[in-house]
C-alpha cells in the first residue's frame, strides 16, 4: 500500500492511513489492561498477604513469564498471523488471571501465586507490537518503495497510545482496587483483554501476511540474531526499571505518609510526562538520527531518576516524575524507529516483542528488588532501582551503539535474514 506524505508528516496524515482506525480503535482497548496487570497483582497481593515484597514478587514472576513467552508469541504471529496467536492466547489469560485472584483471595500459600503468575504472564496478548508491526507493513519499505517518513510518526504516536493507558490503566486499576474492593482491578483487566482482545483480531484485512505464506523459501531466523536488536534489548530492560520500580515505590511512599490514594495520582503524573513528550517527538521533523536520540535520551533519563530517591514530599516528587516521564518517549520511540531499519518485515512483530518483553523483565525484577527494598528500609530506598537499572543500561548502550547502525542495502543483517529493503535513516 502506497501511502503520499509531504515533507513534514504529521498526526492528521498518519491517521488519515487507508484502514488504520480499523485495527486503532480495538488495538487501543486491547491494550489497555496491560498496564493494570502489575499494579492489580501488587495491590491485591499485598492486601491479602500484608508483604510488598511477596506483592512484587508475584508480579515479577508474570512479568518473567511475559518476557520469556512474549517473543514466542510474536514469532508466531509472524509465521502463521496475529489473529491465529490473539484468539487462544486471549482466552488462556482470562482464565488464568481468574485463577490467580481467587488463589490471593483464598489465602493460597505463595508457591500458588507463583505457579498461577506463570501461564497469566506468558498469555498476555502482545497488542502493542502487534499494531507497531501493522503501521510497518503499510508504511515500511519495501522492495517496490522506499519506507515512509511517517514510519517515525507512527512510532511517536504508538509510544503516545501506550503512555495514555498508562496513564488511564494504573489510575483505573487503584481506583478499582481501593474503592471497590481489592480483586476488582485484575477482573476489569481479564474482562478488558477478553473482549478488546478478540474485536483486534477480528481486524485481518490490516494485518501483516503470515511469514509461511508469504516468503515461504526464507530461512525462519530470529530477530534476536540481529545484534542491534540486542543492544535494544538490554536498554529497554533500563526502561522496565524504572516503570516497575515507580510503581512499588509511589504505591509504597503513599502508603507511608497514610494517602494510599495519591499513589494513581503520582503515577499518572508521571505516566502524562511520558505522553507529551511523545506528542512532541512525533510533531517535530528531526534531523537527528534514532540513535543519537536514543543515545542523548538516555542519558536524561539516567539523570532524572537519580534524584528520586532524595524527595520525601508529594510535589516534588510528582515535579521529579514528571521529568522523568518526558525523558522516557525519546527512548521508546527512538528504538522503537530503529527497528524499521534493522530488522526485515518478516520479523518484526518478534523483534517489536523482545523490546516489550525487554521491557517487562526490567519491570519485574524493578517489582521484585524495589518491594524487597521498600519492606526492609523504606519507600525512598525502593527509588533508587530506576537509577541502577538506567545506569547499567546506559553503559551497554554507550560501548555497544556501534550495532544500531543500520547496514547498507543488500547486505546481510543477519544469519538466515536478508535485508534487500531501502534503509532511510534520517
Amino acid at each position: 500500500m502506497a501511502t503520499t506524505v509531504s515533507d513534514r508528516p504529521g498526526y492528521g496524515q498518519l491517521l488519515r492511513t487507508p484502514g488504520a482506525w480499523t485495527f486503532l480503535l480495538p488495538g487501543f482497548a486491547a491494550r489497555q489492561p496491560f498496564a493494570m496487570l502489575t499494579i492489580g497483582i501488587v495491590l491485591l497481593v499485598q492486601h491479602t498477604t500484608g508483604s510488598y515484597g511477596s506483592a512484587g514478587a508475584v508480579a515479577a514472576v508474570s512479568g518473567v513469564s511475559m518476557a520469556l513467552f512474549a517473543p514466542q508469541s510474536g514469532k508466531l504471529a509472524d509465521r502463521f498471523g496475529q489473529r491465529a496467536v490473539l484468539v487462544p492466547g486471549v482466552l488462556l489469560h482470562a482464565v488464568s488471571v481468574s485463577a490467580l485472584t481467587v488463589l490471593a483471595l483464598a489465602d493460597a500459600p505463595l508457591w500458588a501465586l507463583f505457579a498461577a503468575a506463570v501461564p497469566t504472564g506468558a498469555s498476555i496478548p502482545q497488542i502493542g507490537p502487534m499494531v507497531r508491526a501493522r503501521w510497518a507493513a503499510m508504511l515500511g519499505a519495501t522492495p517496490d518503495r522506499p519506507a515512509s517518513p511517517l514510519m517515525s510518526t507512527a512510532a511517536a504516536f504508538e509510544s503516545v497510545t501506550d503512555e495514555f493507558t498508562f496513564v488511564l490503566g494504573p489510575v483505573i486499576a487503584t481506583a478499582l482496587c481501593t474503592g471497590v474492593h481489592p480483586a476488582a482491578g485484575l477482573i476489569a483487566e481479564a474482562a478488558l483483554t477478553l473482549v478488546g482482545g478478540l474485536l483486534f483480531a477480528a481486524q485481518r484485512a490490516t494485518q501483516p501476511a503470515p511469514r509461511a505464506k508469504a516468503t515461504a523459501a526464507e530461512p525462519h531466523a530470529s530477530a534476536l540474531s540481529v545484534p542491534g536488536v540486542r543492544v535494544l534489548a538490554v536498554t529497554f530492560l533500563g526502561i522496565g526499571a524504572v516503570f516497575g520500580g515507580m510503581q512499588v515505590s509511589l504505591t509504597a511512599f503513599s502508603e507511608e505518609i497514610g494517602h494510599p490514594g495519591v499513589n494513581g495520582v503520582l503515577y499518572g503524573i508521571f505516566a502524562a510526562g511520558n505522553m507529551l513528550a511523545g506528542i512532541a517527538c512525533g510533531a517535530i521533523a528531526w534531523k537527528s538520527s534514532p540513535r543519537r536520540r536514543l543515545i542523548v535520551g538516555y542519558v536524561a533519563l539516567t539523570l532524572t531518576a537519580s534524584g528520586l530517591w532524595a524527595v520525601h514530599s508529594v510535589p516534588l516528587l510528582a515535579g521529579l516524575g514528571l521529568l522523568v516521564g518526558l525523558c522516557i518517549a525519546p527512548a521508546l520511540i527512538s528504538g522503537y524507529t530503529l527497528v524499521e531499519a534493522l530488522v526485515p518485515a518478516t520479523a518484526r512483530t518478534e523483534a517489536f516483542t523482545w523490546l516489550t518483553g525487554a521491557v517487562a523483565l526490567g519491570q519485574a525484577a524493578a517489582v521484585t528488588v524495589a518491594g524487597r527494598l521498600a519492606d526492609a528500609h523504606g519507600a525512598s530506598t525502593g527509588f533508587l532501582v530506576p537509577l541502577a537499572g538506567t545506569a547499567l543500561a546506559l553503559m551497554t548502550l554507550l560501548a555497544l551503539r556501534s550495532r544500531l547502525t543500520p547496514r547498507s542495502q543488500g547486505r546481510t543483517v543477519a544469519r538466515g535474514i536478508g535485508h534487500r529493503e531501502p534503509v532511510t535513516v534520517d
